[in-house]
């Protein structure tokens, strides 16, 4: 049985008709943006560069694995501290290479457990490399690494000029 049914169209100020709102359903929509993450993040989304201040280009690449960083801008200096638990300072590098800081460590773990009723044997492998473009203001000389307690502290000393206190122009009506 086929059943029509007359709906009044509305129209604005200029008798021009409305727009029709979208049927609405959650499910599909709930898919589709589903979909759009797992897109996202196999394009590597969520490893986009930290974009702030001097720092605006990560290069290099990113293992999943990777290890959490902070950059702090001080008066004197720029700072990087990259957590980096269960690896020692032997285990890291930190290079200056193409006006880029790198960070890249490498840790290996084997454990071995003999018992009359079982033999186990783990590996552990992995390692990671984070590189960062270093800004001209930073005194190339004078960059220092530590390592204390699985955290890594890099200080990239700004120069003395960029150390000059910021100084305020007066705004003039013409």
């Amino acid at each position: 049985m086929d059943k029509s049914t007359k709906l009044s169209v509305k129209t604005d100020k200029n008798n021009q008709v409305a727009p029709v709102a979208a049927p609405w359903h959650p499910f599909e929509d709930l898919r589709r943006e589903v979909d759009r993450l797992f897109d996202e993040v196999g394009r590597g989304a969520w490893l986009r560069p930290f974009r702030s201040g001097d720092f605006e280009s990560l290069a290099g690449r990113l293992s999943i694995a990777g290890p959490a960083v902070d950059i702090v801008e001080h008066d004197k200096a720029f700072e990087i501290t990259a957590e980096l638990p269960g690896f020692e300072a032997k285990d890291v590098d930190v290079t200056l290479r193409n006006g880029n800081i790198v960070i890249t460590g490498e840790k290996r773990e084997e454990k071995e457990e003999k018992s009359k009723d079982y033999y186990l044997k783990e590996r552990q492998y992995g390692s990671f490399e984070r590189s960062f473009a270093v800004p001209d203001s930073v005194d190339a000389a004078k960059v220092d690494a530590a390592f204390k307690n699985g955290v890594l502290t890099v200080t990239l000393p700004k120069t003395a000029a960029a150390q000059k206190p910021e100084k305020k122009v007066a705004v003039k009506s013409a």
